[in-house]
């Protein structure tokens, strides 16, 4: 079994869990309709993505 040589020093340790924290998500407005959207995904309100018609809106009845 592997055993370390030497303690991990504390910058060591923190340097390695620095990319372990949770971020909130990211939402971006979409300039037509002012709705939040994350980005690289389809607003699914319009339907749209990146400009083009994508995705069919059903009406509300």
């Amino acid at each position: 079994m592997a055993v370390p040589k030497r303690k991990t020093s504390p910058s060591k340790r923190g340097m390695r869990r620095a990319h372990d924290s949770i971020r909130p998500d990211a939402y971006v407005e979409n300039p037509d309709t002012g709705e939040l959207h994350r980005p690289h995904h389809i607003d699914l309100k319009t339907g749209m993505y990146r400009g083009r018609q994508v995705l069919k809106v059903k009406e509300k009845i």
